[in-house]
This record gives structure tokens, C-alpha cells and sequence, in this order.
């Protein structure tokens, strides 16, 4: 009898639009036998696996974790050495705040065949939706992704990452959004910086604010602004969808998707 020989995918499901998946992505998924998934997947992007696949949640919020990354890393493992074909589906790309870099090791460490799908990411697909060019020869040369949630906030040393000719994106910095604006005034860049906040980018509810280092706090807490949300700070972020409006004033701009 032949023995069948499982595989792992980890595959980037972008940044919540459908539209945005990979052709490469959506393939894979269509063959899926086993599909462990994170809590940003769409709904749409999830029915592209077939009816007989067993789905299996192990999303994250803040504070609560459905599995502990190990007994995720685990769960792949003792899955493709079972013989399945199994899809590991995050949001926006895998080697970018996904935790993929710590399952590729795991499946390694168990020599099971394992290929990466990369994805979208949230920075770049929530830019993008909101007209905001990460980069431009005009106001910045320079781009940097960080995580809000580091530890010890108060000993990184921010100056050298955004600032005149920089861009900025904080990922998961919704709840430290005052902090890490008092965190960055404090390494030397002007009150006056412009921030835009990206709330369910690429999606249908997707809302933009743009506000400065000293007024976004103030922005995400009167907005009740909620996750997934990004932090795009520097002179870029004053272009998001109409340059005329940009300024100290809050902006709030509300993107309308287009029945399909």
C-alpha cells in the first residue's frame, strides 16, 4: 500500500479582501484536507476550502490566546505527520508579526515538508485601500515596520525610525497609541507629525482618521476606533485618499466598497 506523505502550507491571506488573496493562496486552499486558521481570515476566504476540510480556530486577541503558540506549532506537526494536506492560514503575511518564522522552525525540526505562501500585508494593503504611498520621493525615502506591543516601551530608542523623509507603521498599537505618541515626541520628532489610523483596512467597514503625534490618542479613544488597526505615522500620512484635506483637523473618511 502506498503511505501518503502529508504537507504543510503557510499561507499569507493578506489583509482581509478577498480580491487581495493570491491566486497561488486561493489554489491551495481549494485542496486543503486540514486548515488551521487565525481570527483576521475572512469569513469569504475561509469557504474557499472544500466542504470536507476540518477547520480548526486558533485565533489571538489581545490578552487571550485560544492555544499557546507551542501546542499550535504541535497541532501542524502531528497533523501533516498524519498525512494531510494542511494549510496554515493568517492574515496578512506570514513572516510579518505572524508567528510564521516560529512554525517554519517547528516543522523543520520535524522534517515534514512544509512550503511558505506569502501574502499581502495589513501595512501595505491598508495603504494602498487609503491612498497613502508608504514611500515617495517627495516625503519619504525610508519605511519601517514595528510592533506597538514590544516590551519595555520606555527603553526603545524610536529616534532613528520615523521622522523627516521616514514613514512609520505600528502594528497592534491601538491601546498603546498615547504612549507610543509620547514615545516618539520624547526621541525628537514634532507634536505636529502627521498620523493616519487605518481601522479594518481592505474591508467593507474600513474607516480612515488622520491626526497628529499629539492629537491620535485623543482620535482612537473619541472615534472608539477597534482592532485591526494600524498607526501609519510621517508626512505621508496627511495624503491618505484626498491630500486637500489634510491638516490639524481630524479627518474622518469613510471608504465605500463597490458590490462586486
Amino acid at each position: 500500500m502506498k503511505v501518503k506523505h502529508g504537507k504543510l502550507w503557510i499561507v499569507g491571506a493578506g489583509p482581509g479582501d478577498i480580491d487581495l488573496l493570491t491566486v497561488k493562496a486561493a489554489r491551495i486552499l481549494s485542496t486543503a484536507e486540514v486548515l488551521v486558521y487565525d481570527k483576521l481570515v475572512s469569513k469569504n476566504i475561509l469557504a474557499l476550502a472544500p466542504p470536507s476540510c476540518s477547520k480548526i480556530f486558533v485565533g489571538k486577541t489581545r490578552g487571550k490566546h485560544t492555544l499557546p503558540q507551542a501546542r499550535i506549532n504541535q497541532l501542524l506537526v502531528d497533523q501533516t505527520l498524519s498525512g494531510l494536506q494542511v494549510v496554515r492560514l493568517k492574515g496578512g503575511d506570514p513572516f510579518v508579526f505572524g508567528r510564521g518564522g516560529e512554525e517554519l522552525e517547528a516543522a523543520r525540526a520535524a522534517n515534514i515538508d512544509v512550503e511558505i505562501i506569502p501574502g499581502i500585508t495589513a501595512a501595505l494593503g491598508c495603504a494602498a485601500i487609503a491612498q497613502i504611498p508608504l514611500t515617495h520621493r517627495d516625503h519619504a525615502s525610508a519605511l519601517t515596520f514595528v510592533t506597538g506591543q514590544c516590551r519595555d516601551l520606555a527603553d526603545q530608542n524610536w529616534r532613528g525610525l520615523a521622522g523627516p523623509g521616514r514613514t512609520l507603521v505600528v502594528y497592534m498599537g491601538l491601546n498603546g497609541a498615547h504612549s507610543i505618541a509620547d514615545k516618539l515626541i520624547a526621541d525628537g520628532l514634532s507634536a505636529a507629525t502627521p498620523v493616519a489610523v487605518v481601522e479594518n483596512g481592505t474591508r467593507a467597514d474600513m474607516r480612515v482618521f488622520v491626526a497628529t503625534l499629539s492629537t491620535v490618542a485623543d482620535v482612537v479613544a473619541r472615534e472608539a476606533v477597534q482592532s485591526p488597526a494600524l498607526l501609519i505615522v510621517g508626512e505621508v500620512a496627511a495624503l491618505a485618499l484626498n491630500p486637500s484635506l489634510a491638516g490639524e483637523t481630524l479627518i474622518l473618511l469613510q471608504h465605500i466598497t463597490q458590490a462586486a
